[in-house]
């Protein structure tokens, strides 16, 4: 049994170049060489975890010094402004604001 040949619908097939929309008259394009690979030859996906695992933190590491110390800084000021807020927003800290400012208790 002979298989049945693809019904192309005027689209080009594979290795056509010149034709379809283009079709000039033009002589047939040479020297044009396709490669394939088999899908079941390919594995795209391989060493993908591993290579990141090695080279991937290498590369962070090797950033840290422009994102290390902006973020450092970062959170000291925030530690510091939470702990300032808290004791401005504790008892003491009212009493210690009032006594600074000259307010008398009412």
């Amino acid at each position: 049994m002979r298989p049945t040949l693809a019904v192309s619908g005027d689209m080009p097939g594979p290795k056509v170049y010149i034709g379809w929309w283009g079709a000039m008259g033009s002589p047939k394009q040479k020297g044009i060489t396709q490669y394939t690979l088999s899908p079941y030859r390919q594995k795209p996906l391989k060493g993908m975890l591993s290579g990141y695992v090695i080279h991937g933190v290498r590369r962070l590491g090797a950033q840290v010094p422009y994102f290390g110390p902006p973020f450092a800084i970062g959170y000291l000021v925030y530690t510091w402004a939470k702990a300032k807020d808290h004791y401005n927003n504790s008892k003491a800290g009212h009493i210690a604001a009032m006594a600074e400012g000259g307010h008398a208790e009412h």
